[in-house]
C-alpha cells in the first residue's frame, strides 16, 4: 500500500510515501484515567530547546534508513540478562543491515525497577549509555523521584531527553529536557521530538501544579514542533516519541501532516509498524521483550515505507551484550541478592492482578495491615510490577523490590463504610472494556464480588470486612499507598497515620518475620456475571439441592470447577453439578454446609461456565460469571422441602476515583495473558443459614 500526502504549510512537495507491511500483537495492559484540561503550550522555539546536529547535513536520495526502538524497559533495568540481550539485538541487528540505523527510547526507564530502592535513577542510565539511543522521551514513570533529578540523570546521559509539552509557568521545560533534538546518519538529517499526554499527572506521585507545571495538549505542542523542525531544521525525516499510548498516538497521526514515524510508549502494547494517516506508529511491548522495527527510505519525493516488524528478545539466539549486562549485574548489591525468607508456593506478580486477587496480593495486602495495625488495606495493580513469578523456594529482596519497585509508603485513613465500597467500585473497569470487568486492586482485611455486567447498578456488592457485612455507616481505619493517598476521593479523608516504611519494606518485614510464608487460600475477590433468579431448594437430609433456571446463553458449565465457600473462605465439596434444559442444580451434602454456616451466615458457590451473550462483549472471552443469592434456614431434622424466593432491589451505588496503570503495563505486558481470552469464570450462589429449612427471600442486584 502506497499512501502520499503533502504538507499544506511547506512547498508543496510530498512529504512522505508509505508501503508498509506487517502485522500486530494487540496485548493492552490496562487504562488509567486522565485528569482533563489540557492548555496549549507557550510559543516553542529552538532557543528553548536548542537541536543537536551530529554533523553536517548531505542530500539525500534514495537512502534506506531503519528505525530500532524500544519502550517502558522499567523492571527489566534490574535484569541482567535482559538488558544484555536488548543491547545485543539492537547490535545484532545493526550488523544485518547495509543502511544507517537510529536507536531510540519511548520512556519509562530509569524507574520503576528494585534498582529503585538502592540506586534510583544511576544504574539504568548507566545502562541506557550502553545502549546509546539518539534521545529518550520523558515518561511518568521517569518523574517517579520528582522533576529535580531529570536535571541529574539527564547530565548523566550521553544523549538527550525530550518533552515538548510539559511547561513551567513561564513556558520553561523541565530543566534537562528539551523540545527536539537532530541527528544524522549517512547524510539524512533526523529530527526527533517528545511529547506525553494530560495523563501523566495522574500516573505520578508528583503534583504538577504544586511544582508549577501544566501539560499542555500533544497534538497542538507536536504539529508546532514538527513544523519547527520541517522549515528551520530542516530535516528529512520527522520522528516523534510519544509516551502516551497507541490511541492517543493514533490522534496525534491524524492531526498532524509532518511526522512521518511515532514511536510509542506507556501502555506497554506490542503493536507492530502500521499506518494511521500517514505516520507510521509503532511500539515494543515493555520490560526488554521486544525491539521494534521500522524501515524507511527518504528520497526527494519524501519518506517512504517499507517494513518493519517486532523481535521477540525471548525467542532467537540473540547476543548478550556483556557490557550492558556487568552495567546491572554491579548495580544489584548485596542487600537485593539477600534472601528474605521462603514460599511454600510460587507467587504471582503478573498482570493478573488486575483481573483478580493473587496469592501475592494478598501477601501485599495482610502485610500492609500488619504494618499499620488497621482493619483493611487495599492497593493498586498498577503498583505491583515485574509481570513475573517468584518461584516456590527463596523470596529476595530482589523479588519484593522488583514486583513493588515505586518509593510509595503507607498512608492509613480514615473511611466510611460507604466511602471504601465507592474506593472498591471505582476501581472496577466496564465489561466492554478491552479486558471486560477487572477489579484492579489487591486487599487485605476485606473480601468482595465485583459485577461484570453491563449496565449493572452497582460495581461491588456482598462486601465483609473481617468476615462481617460491611456496614456503610461505621469507621473503618484502611492502609493504602501513598500514590492512592493522593488521588482526589482519598486526598481529603482524615488521616489516621503516615508510615514512612516503603510498601515493598513492609512486605520484606512481613516475609522475615515469619521466614517461611504460606499465601491465605482465600478467594477476597470474587468476580459475577448473571444473577440468576427463582432459586428453589430441596433436601433430603443427606444432601441438599440447589436449583436455577438459567438463560439459554449459558450454553456448558464445568462441574469439576464447583465448589461451596463462606466469606471466611472455608469450603464444603460439591457432590454434583448438572446443566439440563435451563436447569441448574448444585448439590452438596447437608452437614458440611451447615458446618460453614457456623463462622458465616453467607455461602457461595463458585463454578466456570461459558456464556455466549456475555463473551460477545469481550471481545472472544471464553467463560463468565453467574450471580444467584438465597436466604435459607436449615433444621436440626431438615425434611424435604422446595420453595421459591421473593426478590427485592438492592441500593445503587455510585463512585469517583481516578486509576493508575501503567504504572502500563504494562499491562501484560506488559502483557497478561490470564485475563485474555479464557478467562475463568466464576458461578455464584450465596446462602443465608438459620435455623429450619427453607427459603426465606433474597436480594437481586440488576
Amino acid at each position: 500500500m502506497d499512501l502520499k500526502r503533502s504538507n499544506p504549510e511547506s512547498d508543496g512537495r510530498p512529504t512522505a510515501t508509505v508501503a508498509l507491511s506487517g502485522t500486530a500483537i494487540l496485548a493492552a495492559l490496562v487504562v488509567l484515567t486522565a485528569l482533563s484540561g489540557a492548555v496549549v503550550g507557550a510559543e516553542l522555539s529552538a532557543d528553548t530547546a536548542p537541536a543537536e546536529i551530529n554533523e553536517s547535513v548531505a542530500p539525500s536520495n534514495g537512502t534506506n534508513l531503519t528505525i530500532l526502538q524500544y519502550n517502558d524497559v522499567q523492571t527489566a533495568m534490574a535484569n541482567p540478562t535482559a538488558i544484555g540481550t536488548l543491547q545485543g539485538a539492537i547490535t545484532d541487528r545493526q550488523a544485518a543491515l547495509d543502511n544507517p540505523t537510529l536507536v531510540v527510547g519511548g520512556g519509562d526507564e530509569v524507574s520503576p525497577s528494585s534498582l529503585s530502592a538502592v540506586s534510583q535513577w544511576r544504574v539504568p542510565t548507566d545502562a541506557l549509555n550502553v545502549i546509546d539511543p539518539a534521545a529518550e522521551v520523558i515518561g511518568n514513570h521517569d518523574l517517579d523521584y520528582g522533576f529535580g533529578p531529570v536535571a541529574d540523570f539527564s547530565d548523566e546521559s550521553d544523549f538527550p531527553w525530550l518533552v515538548a509539552n510539559i511547561r513551567s509557568e513561564d513556558g520553561q521545560n523541565i530543566p534537562g529536557t528539551k523540545n527536539y533534538t537532530t541527528v544524522t546518519r549517512d547524510g539524512v538529517k533526523i529530527g526527533l521530538l517528545g511529547l506525553v499526554d494530560d495523563a501523566v499527572k495522574s500516573k505520578t506521585a508528583i503534583d504538577f501544579e504544586e511544582n508549577g507545571y501544566k501539560v499542555t495538549d500533544f497534538s497542538k505542542a507536536g504539529t508546532q514542533v514538527a513544523e519547527t523542525l520541517r522549515e528551520e531544521e530542516n530535516v528529512d525525516v520527522v520522528v516523534a516519541l510519544t509516551h502516551t499510548g497507541i490511541p492517543e498516538s493514533k490522534e496525534l497521526a491524524n492531526k498532524t501532516n509532518n511526522i512521518d514515524v511515532i514511536v510509542s510508549g506507556d501502555d506497554e502494547v506490542t503493536y507492530g509498524p502500521k499506518v494511521t494517516s500517514g505516520s507510521v506508529i509503532v511500539e515494543a511491548g515493555g520490560n526488554a521483550e521486544y525491539l521494534g522495527e521500522v524501515n524507511v527510505t527518504v528520497s526527494d519525493d519524501g519518506v517512504g515505507f517499507n517494513d518493519g516488524q517486532l523481535y521477540n528478545l525471548g525467542e532467537g539466539n540473540w547476543t548478550v551484550n556483556e557490557s550492558a549486562k556487568n552495567v546491572v549485574e554491579a548495580g544489584l548489591s548485596a542487600d537485593l541478592s539477600q534472601v528474605a525468607g521462603k514460599t511454600t508456593e510460587a507467587l504471582d506478580s503478573t498482570g493478573r492482578n488486575y483481573a483478580d486477587d493473587t496469592n501475592w496480593g494478598r501477601i501485599i495486602g495482610d502485610a500492609f495491615i500488619e504494618q499499620t495495625d488497621s482493619d483493611v488495606a487495599v492497593t493498586n495493580a498498577g503498583g505491583v510490577r515485574g509481570n513475573f513469578v517468584i518461584d516456590e523456594g527463596n523470596v529476595t529482596y530482589d523479588d519484593v523490590y522488583t514486583s513493588l519497585p515505586f518509593g510509595n509508603t503507607l498512608v492509613t485513613k480514615e473511611m466510611t463504610g460507604e466511602q471504601l465500597e465507592n474506593l472498591l467500585a471505582s476501581q472496577v473497569t466496564a465489561p466492554t472494556d478491552n479486558y471486560g470487568a477487572q477489579a484492579q486492586l489487591q486487599v487485605g482485611g476485606v473480601t468482595y464480588e465485583f459485577i461484570d455486567q453491563p449496565n449493572a447498578s452497582t460495581a461491588v456488592g456482598d462486601i465483609f470486612v473481617d468476615g462481617e457485612r460491611l456496614d456503610p455507616d461505621a469507621t473503618y481505619n484502611v492502609t493504602v499507598n501513598s500514590y492512592m493517598a493522593g488521588w482526589d476521593d482519598l486526598s481529603t479523608l482524615p488521616t489516621v497515620s503516615e508510615d514512612y516504611t516503603l510498601y515493598g519494606t513492609a512486605v520484606v518485614n512481613y516475609i522475615e518475620e515469619r521466614g517461611t510464608i504460606t499465601p491465605p487460600a482465600e478467594d477476597r475477590i470474587r468476580r459475577a456475571t448473571r444473577m440468576l433468579e427463582d432459586p428453589s431448594v430441596s433436601t433430603d437430609g443427606d444432601l441438599t439441592t440447589l436449583t436455577y433456571d438459567v438463560p439459554a446463553a449459558v450454553s456448558e458449565i464445568n462441574a469439576s470447577t464447583f465448589t461451596v465457600m463462606n466469606e471466611t473462605s472455608q469450603t464444603a465439596p460439591v457432590e454434583d453439578v448438572t446443566l439440563e434444559d435451563g436447569t441448574l442444580a448444585v448439590t452438596v451434602e447437608t452437614e458440611p454446609l451447615e458446618e460453614l454456616s457456623t463462622t458465616s451466615d453467607v455461602v457461595d458457590v463458585y463454578g466456570h461456565y461459558a456464556d455466549s451473550e456475555i463473551d460477545e462483549l469481550r471481545n472472544g472471552r471464553e467463560n463468565s460469571v453467574l450471580n444467584a443469592d438465597a436466604m435459607i434456614e436449615v433444621d436440626d431434622e431438615p425434611e424435604p422441602t422446595e420453595t421459591e424466593t421473593e426478590t427485592e432491589t438492592q441500593t445503587e451505588t455510585t463512585t469517583a476515583t481516578p486509576t493508575e496503570t501503567t504504572e502500563q503495563t504494562d499491562t501484560t505486558p506488559e502483557t497478561t495473558t490470564t485475563s485474555g481470552p479464557g478467562f475463568t469464570a466464576v458461578l455464584t450462589v450465596t446462602a443465608l443459614f438459620a435455623l429450619s429449612l427453607g427459603i426465606i427471600g433474597r436480594q437481586r442486584r440488576d
